[in-house]
């Protein structure tokens, strides 16, 4: 009984100054950490929850981390895993007969890459340019995602009707974008939208929750909606559900 109590002892004085002089827990000691590694990981989990709004560059010390994050295989691991949460839930809907069933995507870091594009800018190291961008998407050479496309294929050939919404300005990129999309496969697009004249200086939220309304006030029900930014995926007439893809190169507020 006495060693018993000797044992309990020892325990609560341990643990009592283990606290005093401030002493880790041990789940955070077990493995070694990098501490850059560590927090532009943080950092990214917290831009991808929309739990840091409106940033404008990647923080420079992240960049090796962003880099290998998009080139090194995680990130189309990620896509692939929500495309294939997207295709189970496809799985369990029936299209109508009358036509009206349709998805809503993305087109840049949606449907076509730009990390090409991103590598020379330091994956989000740099600051926007508005200019070199547009040069980019004029040349009409963007990859398109893979399972991206694989999921546009499926939604078509199972009769949804699917809607292309892009920022892309109407005026200047829209013969490159549509040459880019058919080159790389995405053939039999319902309709696809740009920033037309009418919608310069809105907001990326507020236009396309305008061409979403425009879409079921012509009577489609939306069943999903696609994504890389948050402002994608937010405002009026989102449809059924919504599906964010990762990007942590860049922020459209």
């Amino acid at each position: 009984m006495a060693k018993r109590v000797n044992e309990i002892i020892i325990f609560v004085f341990v643990a009592l100054f283990s606290k005093a002089i401030g002493a880790k827990p041990y789940w955070r000691t077990r493995w070694p950490i990098d501490r850059v590694s560590n927090e532009c990981l943080t950092w990214q989990l917290a831009v991808e929850a929309n739990n840091v709004r409106g940033w404008r560059i990647v923080p420079a010390h992240c960049l090796s981390h962003i880099e290998a994050y998009m080139t090194g295989g995680q990130y189309e691991q990620d896509v692939n895993y929500i495309v294939d949460q997207i295709e189970s839930y496809v799985s369990e809907l029936v299209v109508g007969e009358d036509g009206m069933d349709a998805w809503i995507l993305d087109i840049d870091d949606t449907c076509l890459s730009n990390v090409i594009y991103y590598k020379k800018k330091k994956y989000g190291c740099e600051p926007y340019d508005p200019m070199a961008f547009k040069a980019w998407a004029m040349k009409g050479e963007c990859p398109a995602i893979p399972g991206v496309l694989r999921l546009f294929s499926e939604l078509v050939e199972n009769g949804f009707k699917v809607f292309l919404i892009t920022g892309r300005d109407e005026e200047t990129l829209a013969p490159s974008t549509i040459a880019n999309l058919h080159d790389q496969g995405f053939i039999g697009y319902e309709r696809l939208f740009f920033r037309s004249p009418a919608y310069k200086g809105k907001s990326a939220v507020v236009y396309k929750s305008e061409i979403r309304k425009q879409i079921m006030e012509e009577g489609y029900r939306i069943w999903g909606n696609v994504g890389d930014q948050w402002t994608d995926l937010q405002g009026d007439c989102l449809g059924n559900r919504t599906f964010k893809l990762p990007n942590p190169m860049y922020c459209v507020p």
